[in-house]
């Protein structure tokens, strides 16, 4: 009797847990996340009140004339950011400040004082009334090509930088690796 109940309770428990696997895999193939209760689609259009900056310092003024792709793409700039400042954090915790790079300087340069710059002379070029003599759409092309080329650099560096930082900490485990099997002998 007892090996029937043992069977009956490793049978439930199994059949719950296949069961519950299978859920959360049906979710998975479909795209969805169980136990999130608001969907939301990363390519629906943003909406100006809801976007948060973690570490840049933008007037939401001037976003306005910008391409929702253009604004995603600010969105993931400035989580890559965010990133970057976690690790300098992290870096300062553990008492060690790494000399910063020209590229560093630039990049801090270029997200800080030009962006906002750029974002500001985009937004007063696309707000000029066109019946200004001189403004056409030729020029708003222009602007808009110069600011995504801009956008794409920034971007293309933060890249870079994060992927050096991955290099680097990669090559300190190594470091650490070897020496410890170099003293195991």
């Amino acid at each position: 009797m007892s090996i029937l109940i043992g069977v009956g309770v490793v049978t439930t428990v199994t059949v719950f847990y296949l069961g519950r696997k299978g859920w959360h895999a049906l979710h998975k193939a479909v795209g969805i996340t169980p136990g999130v209760l608001i969907y939301q689609d990363a390519n629906a259009p943003l909406l100006l009140s809801n976007i948060s900056w973690q570490q840049l310092n933008l007037n939401k003024k001037h976003l306005k004339s910008l391409a929702n792709e253009q604004l995603h793409q600010l969105q993931r700039i400035d989580e890559k950011v965010s990133q970057y400042q976690a690790y300098q954090i992290e870096l300062q915790a553990q008492k060690m400040t790494p000399a910063i790079s020209e590229q560093q300087f630039v990049l801090h340069k270029m997200l800080h004082t030009r962006l906002p710059e750029m974002l500001a002379s985009y937004y007063q070029l696309t707000t000029i009334n066109s019946t200004v003599k001189g403004v056409n759409n030729k020029s708003r092309a222009e602007a808009g090509k110069l600011l995504q080329e801009a956008l794409d650099n920034i971007e293309q560096r933060l890249d870079n930088l994060l992927e050096q930082m991955q290099r680097q900490k990669l090559q300190d485990l190594r470091i650490m690796k070897n020496y410890i099997d170099s003293h195991n002998s």
